[in-house]
């Protein structure tokens, strides 16, 4: 089979080196030669010495390069004479036909994707499935790569370092499953009043809210740490629940609202990081608001009033007797302070992947308490029961007798040496955590089994093992049914687990975990604070949810008739007239389609794609025809040097960048960034729209005009967002595109490209819709094939 293969791909390279000569050099000589050749070679390129050889990689990526140039417009240059259409069409055809058949061989021999690892991430989520725990285990993983997606197969490793580490959280996840099996199950409630919420007033250092009658307000102010509740700390790692009861605002804002942050930390100069728990909202109305957290040992909460701009406390508030806080005698609300009220607090820990009973099920099904602890009459049977049920969910398939005996033989040894029966099922469990059929991936070239496709779908939608269902269909045979397979993405999207992946892809899809990268200078841009950050990311997820859940057109990218906000977001993006109550936390709402609106004028997208002094259409543009538009953009050759920011925005930013534009090794990539990079520059680096890059009248004025690579001209962002909303086609195949990548860790080939279109085209008559997509992406070949 491989001789063949290879047969085959060499005869090609010898048939498209003769075509070459007869279809494609005549065009190369009346369009390209001029700047490609051995005296010329424009951008390091000289076509006039390239050989047409498809079965060399790197020749094979240069040509793919040439027919994306060609195919998108950008080459030949505008100012040169266009080919007619019929002679563009034999040429691009002339080299896209070999491409396309050599690119078929290699996946028919090798598969789309090439062999990868758990992530971090799925390797958490795994274990909390499998063992019913719950416990944080990313932080003491080794990073995945930022390169395009974290499960890219393209830019994995996997080293001693890396399997040390599973080896070491392994025992983590099991530390606190055999805990709650043979100890306890860790349990604390505690309900905090007043007394203990201000424990230590008067006192030196006091740093709590203060008491007033039956409640207790925190207020906004100038002081470290303040906010800190010192008596409400938790007595282990772990996750709860945190509610604040009877919560209103004091001196509200304009949108009716008092909005504070609730963190947690030890609360001392020794170890001064906080970790974001959620927004506090303090309407009119009392109101009970829950948080789940994960909260560290003897870690304490903090709340206070955050909201940028706000009146806080004058600094002559703390005293001289070891800085305490003085409330005696100071009317806070008077002096137009902001505050937040509340009566109590209470903690709860919880179990959010499974209670005591789920963990013993999960590690021991089908033995009682007491068989745990002393082990069952028939240890070693039970053990061999036990591993292979646990190896066939870790593993994600049936399980065969050569593949189990290692892990029976571990156990039978442990056991032979008087190992108490748990402990030596523990071994047997860590070291199936610990093994390459539970650690990668294995599937085969061609159509993938059941077993691969419950993975697949698993792991997109989920990040974690196929459940029961998913294992039992993959057993009877039927998952590779079209029906069944959007049965099954139903259910799994309408799980609550499916929120990791909305947490997961919009962080990676549109790189909302770089939202901290960059800070926004606090002097210019003195409304960005802690609450608007968490409110613009929630609103993002919220919008890409919907979008899935409703099957909303594609065209929601670009423009939408709704939108999720709450007071903060409403009063940052100016939406007056906009319905949205105060203290209800995020609201679906209507809003004018036609004015702001969609994903791409979102803050979040627009904070990610700037820094934190001013925007760049360069960055910006980028991200729009990586992201949305389905265009790569070559990285900049070497020998150009980066634009030098004026935060002082005395320039504009368009003469800066006509520099580069100007550069004949610059200007058929900025054909393509420009327009969407210029479009977006009405948003400042926080999302704000704007005239100016700075002060009225002092600065330079902001100017979105431009022209598609098409040649069709637009004033501002919303022409050209109708120039692009006219083109849903474009947007679904770069969508289909990203799903791809993500749901299967490989990269999109160059005969991946039709089957792409097809699946988009396919969701015309649905308005291209989202979940249609995803739906149409995950039933396609791309996705059931390795």
């Amino acid at each position: 089979m491989l001789r063949s293969s290879l047969i085959w791909i060499l005869t090609l390279s010898f048939l498209a080196a003769d075509e070459m000569a007869a279809n494609i050099r005549p065009f190369l000589e009346n369009h390209c030669y001029e700047c490609h050749d051995d005296g010329m070679a424009k951008a390091d390129l000289n076509l006039l010495d390239l050989d047409y050889a498809p079965h060399d990689p790197e020749n094979f990526a240069m040509w793919e390069r040439i027919f994306r140039k060609v195919h998108s417009g950008v080459m030949p240059p505008k100012e040169n004479p266009a080919p007619d259409s019929g002679e563009l069409h034999t040429f691009l055809k002339n080299i896209a036909r070999p491409l396309h058949q050599v690119d078929r061989s290699l996946i028919e021999k090798e598969g789309r994707v090439q062999a990868r690892r758990l992530t971090r991430e799925e390797y958490e989520y795994s274990l909390h499935d499998l063992l019913g725990v719950g416990v944080k285990l990313s932080d003491n993983l080794t990073a995945d790569s930022e390169n395009g997606f974290t499960n890219s197969a393209k830019h994995q490793q996997l080293s001693h370092f890396h399997l040390s580490n599973y080896l070491a959280v392994a025992d983590m996840a099991l530390d606190e499953a055999f805990e709650r099996i043979l100890v306890k199950e860790p349990k604390f409630e505690k309900h905090f009043g007043i007394k203990e919420l201000t424990s230590g007033l008067g006192k030196g250092n006091y740093r709590g809210p203060e008491h007033q009658g039956d409640s207790v307000v925190s207020w906004s102010m100038r002081v470290q740490f303040y906010g800190r509740l010192p008596k409400l700390r938790v007595p282990e790692d772990g996750w709860y629940d945190i509610t604040f009861h009877s919560v209103s605002g004091i001196n509200r804002g304009s949108d009716g609202v008092t909005w504070g942050l609730l963190t947690t930390g030890s609360g001392n100069s020794g170890e001064p990081l906080q970790y974001p728990v959620g927004v506090i909202e303090g309407a009119k109305s009392p109101s009970t608001q829950t948080f789940r957290a994960w909260v560290r040992k003897n870690h304490c909460l903090i709340m206070k009033p955050a909201e940028a701009g706000a009146k806080t406390a004058k600094s002559n508030i703390v005293g001289k007797n070891g800085g305490t806080v003085i409330f005696k005698d100071r009317d806070m609300k008077a002096e137009g302070c902001h505050g937040i009220r509340f009566t109590s607090v209470t903690i709860k820990r919880v179990h959010p992947n499974g209670n005591r009973s789920k963990v013993m099920e999960n590690l021991f099904p089908g033995l009682s308490e007491q068989e745990i602890h002393k082990g069952p009459s028939n240890p070693k049977s039970e053990a061999r029961r036990i591993l292979s049920h646990f190896a066939y969910r870790a593993f994600r398939r049936p399980v065969d007798s050569t593949t189990l005996a290692p892990y029976q033989q571990l156990v039978s040894k442990a056991l032979d040496q008087g190992t108490p029966f748990p402990t030596a099922m523990r071994q047997g469990f860590h070291a199936i955590l610990c093994s390459p059929n539970f650690l990668t991936f294995h599937e085969k070239p061609g159509k993938l089994d059941d077993y691969a496709i419950a993975s697949r779908l698993s792991y997109m939608l989920w990040k974690s093992v196929p459940d029961t269902k998913l294992l039992s269909l993959a057993e009877s045979g039927s998952l590779n049914k079209p029906t069944e397979i959007t049965q099954q993405i139903d259910r799994l999207l309408a799980s609550p687990k499916s929120q990791r992946f909305i947490q997961s892809f919009t962080d990676q899809w549109l790189e909302l975990r770089k939202i901290d990268d960059t800070q926004p200078d606090t002097k210019r841009f003195r409304t960005y604070d802690p609450t608007l950050r968490l409110s613009i990311l929630a609103e993002t997820k919220a919008f890409v949810s919907e979008l899935i859940r409703s099957d909303h057109s594609i065209n929601n990218l670009l423009r939408s008739d709704f939108a999720f906000l709450n007071t903060r977001l409403q009063t940052h993006y100016k939406f007056g007239e906009v319905n949205v109550r105060p203290g209800k936390g995020l609201q679906k709402v209507a809003i004018p389609a036609d004015g702001r609106s969609g994903l791409l004028t979102q803050a979040a997208i627009l904070k990610v794609t700037a820094d934190g002094s001013v925007t760049s259409p360069v960055l910006r543009g980028v991200f729009v025809n990586e992201r949305l538009l389905g265009t790569h953009i070559d990285p900049p050759p070497p020998n150009i040097p980066a634009i030098e920011p004026d935060t002082r925005g005395a320039v504009s930013i368009r003469d800066q960048l006509a520099k580069h534009s100007d550069s004949k090794s610059c200007i058929s990539c900025h054909l393509q960034i420009d327009p969407p990079g210029f479009a977006l520059e009405e948003f400042d680096p926080i999302g704000n729209y704007r005239k100016f890059y700075g002060k009225y009248g002092k600065s330079a004025k902001v100017d979105p005009s431009g022209r598609t690579p098409e040649g069709e001209a637009f004033k501002n962002y919303n022409e050209w967002r109708n120039i692009q909303l006219a083109r849903p086609q474009e947007l679904a195949e770069s969508f289909v595109e990203q799903i791809l990548r993500y749901a299967t860790g490989g990269e999109i080939r160059f005969s991946d490209t039709p089957v792409v279109k097809k699946i988009a085209s396919d969701a015309r008559s649905n308005q291209y819709g989202v979940r249609t997509l995803i739906n149409n992406t995950l039933t396609s070949s791309l996705f059931l094939e390795k």
